[in-house]
């Protein structure tokens, strides 16, 4: 099979050896608990000194606070260590199968592969096989490139979603009794996971053809009603800027290379991802609230009449006499947005009415874009969870801001024909289910 075609390559992937404690090896994306700084504190006590994944990340909720320089230094002096000491070893090329048991009881299925950078663009109006769902905030990616750059590693927590509703690529792994590499219980009571080596060709070859079928130019046009639209075999799930910062830090290495011939075999090419099926069963998507620290409700809602009557739209503010009136999720009607916020004690909705955008998140984003576009006027944090939207808006200058999910079954058409949804619009379920850094990979020659 053609690999190639495809933007897949066959890893050769590094597991913790026997022996390690693996809940204390995986820890959550770092993109998460951005505003709980205490969870990370929780995960830093009880992994202590031991082998973990902890080690070779910087968790977001410490990077203003930290010297992106010094902590891409301590992170790479921890991934030669596990290199030279033996930490990490290959069962051999192949794919790993997951399976992952989430805290609230379903089962997510994924199989760890590497894509080829080369067929992935997250600029905006790209039309490349691999691409972002979500706006690409350029201005994020230099802390990212600074850690990666020099590192011999990479430990994944982007998930790469494929739209596969008969269900012909991963799930038949399954059934060919692969052989179990790890098998434990995540941290924090995040659930459980197991993951089997694939490596038999046979069974290589079986997904690189439910892949070439569902790449198919003409299936591919009757599936979404379309046609002269380049194919869009994988869609950025989590980890957007990841996989952007893996883009970036490959085409600077491939254009400043003396022999353009033999750096295209680089190992930086690829970026070692989880495909998950669009229509597994415990795929949800969830919101992505806002809080906005630092500012006081009302001049935040006279600046966002002020944003939003400017562009034509009319703008309201419905208030509630208590929290039991009070509904994050109001409804729209046609023509209008209506959105949820609390501050305090005090819980209300903004309506919209002829708003410029198509969705609730990008009419939000695109007045927080501009009204804290100015640091004296406050942040902006993106949070999961309802009722953590509650906890962190009751502080005091804290306003947080609801915002509806988004229908998965209609997401790639979504993609395929307006492009990339507002950043931060959906999630792929709650906090504690996104994906675990485990297996690793080097991306250097040495």
């Amino acid at each position: 099979m053609n690999y190639a075609q495809l933007g897949l390559s066959i890893p050769e992937i590094l597991l913790p050896r026997e022996g390690t404690d693996l809940t204390k090896w995986a820890v959550v994306a770092c993109d998460q608990y951005t505003s709980q700084p205490e969870y990370w504190e929780r995960v830093r006590r009880f992994v202590d000194a031991s082998p973990s994944t902890f080690h070779l990340i910087l968790p977001e909720a410490y990077l203003e606070q930290s010297d992106s320089l010094r902590e891409a230094e301590r992170i790479n002096a921890c991934m030669n260590e596990y290199l030279s000491a033996g930490v990490l070893a290959s069962p051999g090329p192949g794919l790993i199968l997951v399976e992952r048991t989430l805290a609230r009881g379903a089962v997510r299925r994924g199989l760890v592969a590497a894509l080829d950078l080369e067929c992935y663009d997250y600029r905006p109006g790209s039309r490349s096989l691999i691409r972002a769902t979500e706006g690409t905030v350029v201005d994020r990616l230099p802390p990212r490139v600074k850690i990666r750059e020099n590192a011999p590693l990479e430990t994944p927590h982007i998930m790469v979603l494929i739209d596969d509703p008969e269900k012909t690529v991963i799930e038949p792994l399954f059934a060919g009794n692969p052989e179990k590499v790890y098998d434990f219980d995540l941290m924090e009571n995040s659930g459980h996971i197991r993951g089997y080596h694939v490596r038999e060709e046979k069974a290589l070859d079986a997904v690189a053809r439910a892949l070439e079928r569902l790449a198919d130019p003409p299936a591919f046009g009757d599936k979404y009603g379309i046609r002269d639209r380049d194919v869009l075999l994988y869609a950025m799930g989590d980890g957007n800027h990841s996989l952007a910062t893996a883009k970036e830090i490959w085409e600077g290495l491939k254009n400043t290379a003396p022999d353009q011939e033999a750096v295209m075999d680089h190992p930086a090419r690829y970026a070692l991802v989880e495909l998950v099926n669009l229509h597994d069963e415990s795929l949800v998507f969830e919101p992505i609230h806002r809080v906005v620290f630092n500012t006081g409700l009302s001049q935040l809602l006279q600046a966002m009449e002020s944003f939003f009557t400017a562009q034509g739209s009319s703008f309201s503010v419905k208030r509630y006499a208590s929290r039991d009136e009070f509904t994050p999720y109001p409804g729209t009607e046609p023509g209008a947005h209506s959105i949820s916020f609390v501050s305090g004690r005090d819980f209300g909705t903004v309506t919209v009415t002829n708003p410029r955008l198509t969705l609730e998140a990008g009419t939000l984003q695109s007045f927080l874009d501009a009204y804290l576009s100015s640091p004296s006027a406050g942040k902006v944090d993106y949070i999961h969870g309802d009722d953590t939207v509650i906890d962190l808006a009751s502080k005091p200058d804290s306003v947080g801001f609801f915002l509806p999910a988004i229908p998965k079954h209609d997401f790639f058409r979504t993609i395929i024909v307006d492009g990339a949804l507002p950043r931060k619009t959906f999630s792929m379920g709650h906090a504690d289910e996104k994906r675990f850094y485990l297996e690793c990979r080097k991306i250097t020659c040495s």
